[in-house]
């Protein structure tokens, strides 16, 4: 994911939510959902340089989500999974391995603990149950702090170390109904951090690698989650319980 895709993405959520929130149609939502999700960790940085499918690495997630009106979801997550890395797989534009990855032929593996918080905009109204399937795409944004400790070998050493850190993490998913309760869901998300520490290279010689370069690390993968409902009684049935006779 790119930089101006994740400026977009961001944009588009901030929009909508706003929408959301100052529109005086919003109405509060009784459903929240507790669930769990299996998926791949991938690192972007200096030994990979692209976002690379063979880089990826087991992960594990649970979350709970919040309904706050029909659109917008707050979600709260700890994930956790491995992170793997090669210069060796890493081609240049001829095809061949990458000089500067020939030379410095380094590789990167640990992994890395994640908790985070993000704001969920939903497409359709997805608790709409008068719909025979009830679907939505959504897309998300938030806020996540993380901890790695990973272990870099190169042709000239081998450096190890932890790192607590923060990162902006913004992605799309969709969700189905499989029945009344439970719920299928699919995400892919990236994870732009503030620093170009996770593969301990960026304190190396300009030459061998670049400081400026932050790292960004990525989860896709597939859930499911289970809903629960709270029935609330109108205002107007509270003030004046005879009405329910």
């Amino acid at each position: 994911m790119t930089n101006s895709v994740l400026r977009l993405t961001l944009l588009a959520c901030f929009v909508h939510a706003g929408s959301v929130f100052f529109a005086s149609s919003a109405i509060a939502q009784n459903t929240s959902e507790i669930g769990i999700g299996i998926g791949g960790l991938n690192y972007k940085g200096e030994i990979s340089p692209n976002y690379q499918f063979q880089n990826n690495r087991p992960a594990l997630t649970v979350f709970y989500r919040k309904d706050i009106s029909a659109p917008v979801t707050l979600r709260g997550a700890f994930t956790g999974g491995f992170l793997r890395a090669d210069d060796a797989n890493v081609n240049g534009i001829n095809g061949k391995q990458a000089p500067l990855s020939t030379y410095r032929n380094a590789n990167m593996k640990g992994h890395l603990l994640e908790l985070s918080g993000v704001l969920e905009y939903n497409f359709f109204d997805y608790h709409y149950r008068k719909d025979k399937s009830h679907f939505t795409p959504y897309v998300f944004v938030g806020l996540a702090g993380f901890y790695t400790k990973t272990t870099t070998e190169s042709r000239f050493d081998k450096r190890q170390g932890s790192l607590l850190n923060f990162a902006v993490p913004a992605g799309l998913g969709f969700k189905i109904g499989l029945s009344e309760h439970w719920n299928l869901g699919l995400e892919a998300g990236a994870r732009k951090t503030f620093t170009d520490q996770i593969d301990h290279l960026s304190d190396q010689d300009a030459t061998y690698a670049n400081k400026h370069d932050m790292d960004w690390y990525f989860y896709n993968g597939v859930s499911i989650s289970y809903t629960f409902f709270k029935i609330r009684c109108p205002d107007q049935y509270k003030r004046n319980p005879k009405l329910l006779k």
